[in-house]
């Protein structure tokens, strides 16, 4: 099973996802990308680190789910993520942008497309501000960024409020819970809560 998980800047999606695979049932897809290494990001496990042209042989060979650029910089979710998931009877994460899910609804993605909103647009204006990272011109540019994003609602199957995180990520696997119920011959059959975890 596929897990789309995607979510305006400060909504807390890191955080979320992080949880999510504290649980051993759950993989996150890695990314490819054209960016160089940052201090102790390992290849192969944080990103597969390529080059200009082999990112751009990557997309001609159509071996990437989607792609864009983001800060000058390539990113794409490789297609043998899937079989890597399916490997390792994993219920793969795929952790995108906006732009991210539509090219996956495009490619009609068998998954679970869920949103994460924060409880309103103040709340989401704090936590960015919170970070100290974005001047106020970079802050007034995310939260229009955010408003297109939080509009896209067709693209998804579920939304989630990121309101106090255990909530957040209880929500989430019971939302997976119910898809696993409804699905009645995928790779992984049964329910979570019966499910050992290793």
């Amino acid at each position: 099973m596929v897990v789309v998980i995607s979510g305006p800047s400060g909504v807390g999606k890191t955080s979320v996802v992080k949880r999510l695979l504290e649980d051993k049932r759950f993989v996150l897809s890695v990314s490819a990308t054209t960016r160089a290494p940052r201090r102790g990001e390992r290849n192969g496990v944080d990103y597969y680190f390529v080059s200009e042209d082999e990112f751009k042989r990557m997309v001609e060979r159509g071996e990437l789910l989607e792609w864009a650029v983001v800060f000058g910089h390539h990113y794409g979710t490789p297609k043998s993520e899937l079989e890597r998931a399916s490997d390792e009877s994993k219920i793969l994460i795929l952790d995108v942008d906006v732009q991210g899910v539509e090219q996956l609804r495009a490619k009609n993605l068998e998954g679970v497309y869920i949103q994460i909103r924060p409880p309103d647009e103040e709340e989401l204006r704090r936590r960015l501000k919170g970070r100290k990272t974005e001047s106020e011109t970079e802050l007034q540019m995310r939260l229009k960024k955010a408003a297109y994003e939080l509009s896209r609602k067709e693209l998804f199957d579920h939304f989630v409020v990121n309101d106090i995180l255990d909530k957040a990520v209880a929500r989430i696997k019971n939302i997976i819970e119910n898809a696993f119920k409804e699905k009645k011959n995928g790779p992984c059959k049964g329910s979570l809560k019966n499910r050992k975890t290793e």
